[in-house]
């Protein structure tokens, strides 16, 4: 495995971590995780790529080794505050290149539009929007949301690490048991008891109140001016779960100007995990 050191800023307020691959003056990537993942997890996809680069990968706020939000919920376009915040951090002379898995890649495009000068590409892994939002269920919505404040849901621990890497071989069998365990020794800690909890903020799990916006995503892909490449995972059940159909999943790919898009075989949701040397190699002949 090719070594990663930790950095931390102070972005916004919060302690933020980013893990780097590779030397300073290598030309930077910056890789973005998806809802409950952490940095660590594009290790697989690092180790596979072949030329000299340095990968820099944040954990999001309330993820991984970052601070929780001071808030009791989760807000999307946080996100793209402290992407556009790390970006002037980590790359400020010139425009950068995002890589983003599932959340990561939803942040990376709407980021694109609405930053295009500060993205020279991106590279979108299933991340294709959300359902498109039905108005009539607002009010429902946000009596769950109210309810769940008062009766905030939690995570589950496990036994140990091991305990953790074969649950996430049941959601995922294409992970081998080391990769697994890998992941495991990231995404967990060990708490007072010795048990194994996630690293992630509990409030992740609350459900938004504001419904998904698709017709403001997709003004925003319009406006983008980068190089996009949308790759999907051929075994993926993601579209499926969101309710996205066939021709709803052109329509978002349209939107992009300048977008190359590739499905890779014997993969799922998490791609960068199932088969990461041949998302290497699509990732690295598209950067050419």
């Amino acid at each position: 495995m090719k070594t990663n050191t930790s950095i931390f800023l102070d972005i916004r307020g919060l302690r933020y971590h980013c893990r780097v691959w590779g030397e300073a003056g290598r030309p930077k990537l910056f890789m973005l995780h998806g809802w409950m993942d952490v940095s660590a997890s594009f290790q697989f996809l690092v180790d596979a790529l072949q030329a000299d680069w340095q990968v820099i990968a944040p954990d999001w706020r309330g993820y991984g080794l970052s601070a929780w939000g001071p808030a009791d919920s989760y807000w999307f376009p946080d996100y793209m505050g402290d992407l556009d915040r790390l970006l002037a951090h980590l790359e400020p002379e010139r425009a950068a290149t995002l890589i983003g898995h599932s959340m990561g890649g939803n942040i990376a495009s709407m980021y694109a539009g609405v930053r295009p000068e500060r993205v020279a590409r991106v590279v979108n892994l299933e991340g294709f929007g959300m359902s498109r939002s039905e108005p009539g269920k607002a009010p429902a919505r946000y009596a769950k949301w109210l309810a769940q404040l008062a009766d905030k849901p939690g995570f589950r621990d496990y036994a140990d690490f091991a305990d953790l890497a074969a649950r996430m071989r049941m959601s995922n069998s294409r992970l081998t048991e080391a990769r697994a365990l890998y992941l495991a020794q990231h995404w967990g800690s060990e708490n007072a008891a010795g048990r194994v909890e996630l690293r992630s903020d509990p409030a992740h799990k609350l459900i938004n109140p504001v419904s998904y916006q698709l017709e403001e995503a997709m003004a925003c892909w319009r406006n983008v001016a980068a190089s996009v490449l949308w790759i999907d995972g051929a075994e993926s059940k993601t579209m499926e779960r969101m309710r996205i159909n066939a021709g709803e999943h052109e329509a978002r790919k349209a939107c992009f100007r300048q977008l190359s898009a590739h499905t890779i075989p014997e993969a799922g949701h998490m791609l960068h995990h199932d088969q990461p040397e041949r998302l290497a190699g699509l990732i690295e002949a598209f950067l050419r």
